[in-house]
């Protein structure tokens, strides 16, 4: 009876954090370029006790003798990396990946990390010079494809961005040659090698290394973006709600195994 108990708890405790994860995807439902979790289920450790004994008589007797026991459940995570809708804005600094697995490079404290966060802003350089730095919300400065922070002269009248993720400064005077960039994007065979860092930022492991393509030169074609729109979440609300129930059931189906067993070693204890 106190295994059941010992399953049962181990089991609420995976589930508490499944809440906790389902609970984190609706919260960002409205949240740009988020990408869900997905959680999973597997058996933990199975211990097996023998059912069968070497004076009795096993003839006829089929399937295995040992019983096969586990100690609960435990929860898996996984990102999942699907194309979120698009919500149309107007604003020129806002762009949206139209394609899957496909990364904007930035610099957060001397480190390359990736986003799919396309609101950006125009932010002074720390020099003081009289120029403007391509960055994110949160003020990290946007990597062109040489991986250099990218840095426009205030001389411009309007910023436009193609598909391909070029960037152009239209210049004020038609006379002077505007300012031609190419954003640093990334595409990733196998986005779910990345790691969370929060705020929509991602990094690399090392097996993650190998599994990344830098779309500049030749590949600058396989860059698609969408200018004046942002990616949305790509939580499905009816899922989540869904999945919210499914765990909250389970919750309480285990709650109850412990409340049983519990009153079962009652009974026993009052017996003795």
């Amino acid at each position: 009876m106190l295994r059941s108990m010992i399953t049962a708890t181990n089991t609420m405790g995976q589930l508490q954090k499944q809440l906790d994860t389902i609970g984190h995807n609706l919260a960002n439902i409205d949240t740009q370029g988020y990408k869900r979790t997905e959680t999973t289920f597997s058996e933990l450790v199975r211990q097996a006790f023998n059912n069968g004994t070497s004076e009795r008589d096993e003839t006829g007797r089929f399937g295995e003798l040992g019983i096969r026991q586990g100690t609960g459940a435990k929860l898996g995570k996984s990102l999942v990396f699907s194309q979120g809708s698009l919500k149309q804005t107007g604003r020129a600094l806002d762009l949206a990946f139209t394609e899957p697995n496909q990364f904007l490079q930035m610099n957060v404290n001397g480190e390359t990390q990736y986003t799919r966060d396309g609101a950006l802003y125009l932010s002074p350089t720390p020099d003081g010079s009289n120029r403007l730095m391509l960055a994110t919300a949160e003020g990290h400065s946007v990597f062109d494809e040489n991986q250099n922070p990218i840095i426009f002269d205030d001389t411009f009248k309007e910023l436009q961005i193609s598909n391909d993720g070029t960037i152009t400064a239209v210049p004020k005077n038609d006379a002077d040659q505007p300012q031609i960039y190419g954003l640093g994007v990334v595409q990733f065979d196998r986005p779910e090698l990345l790691v969370q860092n929060g705020n929509n930022r991602y990094s690399l492991t090392d097996a993650g290394a190998a599994q990344i393509t830098y779309l500049d030169g030749a590949n600058r074609g396989e860059v698609s973006i969408q200018q004046g729109s942002l990616e949305m979440s790509n939580v499905d609300l009816s899922k989540e709600m869904t999945d919210l129930l499914i765990s909250q059931r389970s919750y309480q189906m285990n709650a109850k195994s412990v409340s049983m067993g519990d009153q079962m070693l009652g009974l026993i204890n009052g017996v003795r």
